[in-house]
């Protein structure tokens, strides 16, 4: 079971930002592989990821020396700040357990995803907001959505992006081209777990929706199909407004 790794991730910040990924994760292998077996280091270049990295060792007793040790050591002229990394690492959930146990983690990494994404891009339209009129009105509008979509009566202070949006059981597919019919998205969809029903919008060309019996089975669907080509279209697939 997950629940019963122990972390053997460690968390680096205060990395130097103008060194390219490449030879950033090169050293910081080279470094770190002096307490143990490196098994994994990730870094990213978006904005929100700079400074930073994760080391994953192949146990919890390697990183938590590494963290002892190399406390504090500068690397391309900063200081490191080490700590242990709040959760499992997927590469570690990949190698220690079963592939329905790392296909659940992934689910629930990408549902965590996803809800941290939604709540940082409402707090960033409302920022937006209280800019553009000069103060704090936190007085809720309505939310927008596409047109001819039913409303569910929900209000917020901020629209957020469709990428954003929080997991539900229902998919909203965008793109798709005028052949596909309910039997072929059906063909498509209906393979993961919980597959309830294709809707399609009547007057309403390119657009559907697929609906689950729970939000695992879309999270699981929208992972696997998102950005898939159809008919030379590249298909959008999010997660329905509610």
């Amino acid at each position: 079971m997950t629940s019963d790794l122990s972390i053997s991730t460690v968390y680096a910040q205060n990395l130097e930002e103008r060194v390219k990924l490449e030879p950033l994760t090169e050293a910081l292998k080279s470094l770190f592989s002096e307490f143990g077996s490196v098994v994994d280091v990730v870094a990213r270049k978006n904005v929100r990821a700079r400074g930073q990295a994760f080391i994953v060792f192949d146990c919890a007793e390697e990183a938590e020396n590494a963290i002892d040790e190399m406390q504090g050591f500068e690397l391309f002229g900063k200081p490191m700040k080490l700590s242990l990394a709040q959760s499992r690492s997927d590469k570690t959930v990949e190698m220690k357990c079963t592939d329905d146990e790392y296909a659940v983690h992934k689910r629930h990494r990408q549902a965590e995803k996803d809800k941290r994404r939604a709540l940082e891009a409402a707090e960033a339209q409302r920022n937006l907001k209280r800019g553009a009129t000069g103060g704090s009105d936190n007085r809720p509008v309505k939310l927008t959505r596409p047109s001819g979509l039913k409303s569910t009566g929900v209000t917020t202070s901020a629209v957020i992006p469709d990428e954003y949006l929080p997991p539900n059981k229902i998919l909203f597919l965008q793109n798709v081209p005028d052949d596909y019919d309910v039997e072929g998205l059906t063909a498509i969809f209906g393979r993961f777990d919980g597959f309830r029903e294709i809707r399609l919008v009547p007057g309403r060309r390119g657009i559907a929706f697929v609906e689950y019996e729970a939000e695992q089975g879309a999270i699981a669907a929208k992972e696997n199909t998102a950005g898939m080509t159809l008919k030379d279209k590249v298909l959008k697939v999010t997660y329905q407004r509610q």
